[in-house]
Parts: structure tokens; C-alpha cells; sequence
């Protein structure tokens, strides 16, 4: 059993004020692998009270040296490559050759980004040859909480930290209570690269207790949250009495729009990135719009697809997918698609229970729904599983008010051969991100959405901008 009732705090592991134990589960076999510690009020405060002291110097260190300590880091995260992808499989269940590559490598894709974005960033800059007198500062926020999830947790930790470091804030990061075993070890990565005592300190919590504490402390200056649409609504609400900046990255219910000249892989990539770190992604494709000529043999074709993912445990090498994360979404999920089939779906894949041989762990058989309509529960919920749905549709108008009637708004996707459609599609859908004929977004790109997917942008400048505060000033006097 793995023991980190530690936290990190001004520089230092540290005890926690009060003991209250949390076990860590395995999600492939159901046992505990770890027990850490949830914080409490008084924890809360020092890892806050650190950043605040931290702040001033570290606002005040040249850019370029906040860039050389996060390109240090990124050389430590690279040889610790191998302790992350453990961590994270073994604790929210990734399919460890899946761990090693995707898991791990966002987090280096992340910082690489950063750094290129951060290189050509201007902090300090004139308002324009017309204004000599007038100089436009970017400058750090300040104490910035991280909440991160457990579904991708070294993308959510390296796409706030990495801003935030090169911004010039400081920061309190709160991992899930689920998947913190990755967080500390970047804790200690943090500290091998040399960044000063308080820049970065980490708490162990969950949301309604440190969470809450530091969505509402009055000396935390801005939150940046990746989770459920719920908790990011009741974030907001706990930070509203101190008007701290709000970033929201939150659920999706993405649509893959399949025109009749989509192409021949089509239909397998949606299925299969639907699938992708077992459904558990907020951008996962998970409503697969069909134009009516090619919907029977499409759904043919994902039900095929669908019934040949492989489905194990994360420990084992090779390109399955593993369990989802815990006991309570594995019942979320068969609820929802037993509500499926209640609501007149047709099953076509997959269904309740674990798949054949596995009889322990938190696993789910790949399923795949057709004949869905748009007002049913499967097609209106983010699942957060291994379950496509499947629409027909007709026209083009008809795909867009499908695709749009939704309350999130994060990532939709397009396949089909006509350039001028696809580019029409993009313009129409209400989403932050559309990606077109697998074509995914490129290093740098902004990643965020609209409507109840939440607000603000992570990655490259704009993931930088999201930490920064702009000054104005005028009566500036031109430097040599």
C-alpha cells in the first residue's frame, strides 16, 4: 500500500493539520493502492498564505527566467515519464502502454506549447505608434487554485501550470482525490527543477471541502477548474463573493457529423475516439450524426467496429481500453444505458453489466446505440463512457439544429469531402473547437468551449493570456 499523507506547501512536504484518511482506488481490480490525505481549512490557508508570499517575488522574476525554470521542469517531467504513466494507470485505470504515450505525452505537448508561445509573447509593449506615452503591461493574476480532474490529469495539470508558471502567479493546486498519485509526483518534479518555495504548493481534497476553501478565499485571485458542469456551477457561486476570475473547463456532448462522402475511415475513427480513454473524455464524439443514404450502413459498420474493442486491465500492455474510474460512474453508466434501451434505442453493441470474463473491476462493454432521437436521455447526458449514440438526419440545415440543440458547447467534429460544406459546418456549430475529416488541432491551438462547456481558453497564448491581467498606462516615458 502506497502512503502520501503528505502535502506540499512554501517548498516542503508537510503534515497535514488533522488526519482524515482517503484510499485510493484501483479501478481494474477494485482494491485500495494508495491512501492519502484530504485537507482541511487550516491547510487550505498555509498552502494559500505560502502563494501570497511567494507572489511578489515571483511576479517580479524576469519572463525569460520563468521560461528557463518551466524548460528545466520539462526535461525532470521527461525522465519521470515512466513514474507517471504507473501512477496514473494503476489509479484511474488508463491501459498502461495508453499511460505511457497519450497520458504522459499531453502533459509534454502541453509545456512544449507553452514554451514556443511563451518565447514570442510580448509582456511589456506600446500601445501602438500613435500612443508613444502609452505602455500596455500583461502582468501574473496572482494566486491561482488548479483543480484539476482524474480522467486526464496530467493534461489538466500542465495546461494550468504551465500558464501560470510563465504568467508570473503562483499557485495552489487541488488534484482529484481520485487520481492524485500523478500530482504528487509532479509536486516533486517541481521541486527538483529549482522553483522557489511557495510558487507551487499542493493540498490533497476533495470538492466540497478544500475545493470549496479555495474557490472562496478571499486571498485566492483566480480559479481555473476542468470538471463536471455542476461542480463548475457551484465553483462560480462559492467565488462570486470575492469577484475572482472564473476559467471553466467543463462537459461536452460532442456531434460527429457523417455526410453520405464521408470517408471510408470514418465511421471507425469516430467510433474509436469515442472509445478513447474508455469514453471518458469531455471531448469525446459521443452523438455520431448519420446522413439518412449511408445510416444503415454505418451503424453496421460502428456496431462491428465496437464489438472488437478490447476491454482489460490497465496493468496489461497493448491497445485495450481499461475500466472507468470508480464504482459510483461505473453505475452512472449502466443506468444510463439502461435508460437507453428503456427509452425505445436500439441496441446494436455492447449493454449492461461487465463485459464476458471480467468479473471484477469497473469495466463496460463497448456500446453503441442507434436510432436515437435528440430529446433522449442518451443523447442529451454526458455519459463519461465507453457509449456512442446514433441520429440520422437529412439535410444540412437539419444536422446543424441537431448538433447545436445542446447545452454544451466543446468540441464538434465533421466528415465529409466537400471542402465549402465542411467550412460552412464549422461556422455554424456552436462549439469551441471543430475538427474535420480527423484532422486534429494543431500545437498551440486554443482549447475550450461554449455554453455549459464552460469559458476562457488553455493552450499556447491564449492558455497564457487566461493568467494574465492587462495595465493600461499612459504618461509612460520611452526607455533606451
Amino acid at each position: 500500500m502506497i502512503e502520501k499523507r503528505d502535502f506540499y506547501i512554501n517548498g516542503q512536504w508537510v503534515a497535514p493539520s488533522a488526519p482524515n484518511d482517503c484510499q485510493v482506488i484501483d479501478p481494474s481490480t477494485e482494491e485500495a493502492c494508495a491512501v492519502i490525505t484530504l485537507g482541511a481549512a487550516a491547510d487550505t490557508d498555509a498552502a494559500v498564505a505560502a502563494a501570497k508570499a511567494a507572489l511578489p517575488g515571483w511576479m517580479a522574476t524576469p519572463p525569460a527566467e520563468r521560461i528557463a525554470l518551466v524548460e528545466k521542469l520539462l526535461t525532470v517531467y521527461n525522465s519521470r515519464a515512466e513514474d507517471l504513466a504507473q501512477a496514473m494507470s494503476v489509479e484511474m485505470g488508463a491501459p498502461i502502454d495508453m499511460s505511457r504515450t497519450s497520458q504522459v505525452g499531453a502533459g509534454s505537448w502541453h509545456l512544449d506549447g507553452f514554451l514556443a508561445a511563451a518565447k514570442t509573447f510580448a509582456f511589456d509593449r506600446p500601445l501602438g505608434d500613435h500612443a508613444p506615452n502609452d505602455r500596455i503591461i500583461y502582468e501574473a493574476v496572482g494566486v491561482a487554485a488548479l483543480i484539476t480532474p482524474w480522467n486526464w490529469p496530467m493534461n489538466q495539470i500542465t495546461l494550468k501550470f504551465g500558464a501560470a508558471a510563465i504568467a508570473g502567479c503562483t499557485m495552489v493546486l487541488k488534484p482529484s482525490e481520485q487520481s492524485p498519485l500523478n500530482a504528487m509526483i509532479f509536486a516533486e518534479i517541481v521541486h527538483e527543477a529549482g522553483f522557489p518555495a511557495g510558487v507551487f504548493n499542493l493540498v490533497n481534497g476533495d470538492g466540497p471541502g478544500v475545493g470549496t476553501q479555495l474557490s472562496s478565499h478571499p486571498d485566492v485571485d483566480m480559479v481555473s477548474f476542468t470538471g463536471s458542469t455542476r461542480a463548475g456551477t457551484a465553483i462560480s457561486k462559492a467565488a462570486a463573493d470575492t469577484l475572482k476570475k472564473v476559467h471553466l473547463e467543463l462537459g461536452g456532448k460532442g456531434a460527429n457529423v457523417l455526410f453520405e462522402d464521408a470517408d471510408d475511415k470514418a465511421v471507425k475513427r469516430g467510433v474509436l475516439h469515442m472509445m478513447q480513454n474508455t469514453g471518458q473524455s469531455c471531448n469525446a464524439p459521443s452523438r455520431m450524426l448519420v446522413q439518412q443514404s449511408i445510416y444503415d450502413r454505418v451503424v453496421e459498420e460502428a456496431a462491428a467496429v465496437a464489438a472488437k474493442v478490447e476491454v482489460g486491465p490497465a496493468s496489461a500492455e497493448g491497445r485495450h481500453i481499461g475500466p472507468v474510474v470508480n464504482e459510483l460512474q461505473w453505475n452512472k453508466i449502466q443506468d444510463l444505458i439502461q435508460k437507453g434501451i428503456d427509452e425505445g434505442a436500439r441496441l446494436v453493441a455492447g449493454g449492461t453489466g461487465r463485459p464476458d470474463g471480467l468479473n471484477k473491476g469497473y469495466y463496460v462493454k463497448p456500446t453503441v446505440f442507434a436510432d436515437v432521437n435528440n430529446q433522449m436521455t442518451i443523447a442529451r447526458e454526458e455519459i463519461f463512457g465507453p457509449v456512442l449514440t446514433i441520429l440520422p438526419f437529412e439535410t444540412e440545415e437539419e444536422a446543424i439544429e441537431i448538433a447545436n440543440d445542446t447545452p454544451y458547447g466543446l468540441t464538434n467534429y465533421v466528415q465529409t469531402q466537400d471542402g465549402a460544406r465542411a467550412n460552412r459546418m464549422a461556422r455554424a456549430l456552436r462549439s469551441g473547437m471543430v475538427e474535420m475529416n480527423g484532422k486534429s488541432r494543431s500545437a498551440g491551438s486554443p482549447f475550450g468551449g461554449m455554453k455549459q462547456s464552460g469559458n476562457g481558453r488553455e493552450g499556447g497564448i491564449w492558455g497564457l493570456e487566461d493568467f494574465l491581467e492587462v495595465k493600461a498606462i499612459g504618461g509612460w516615458t520611452p526607455e533606451d
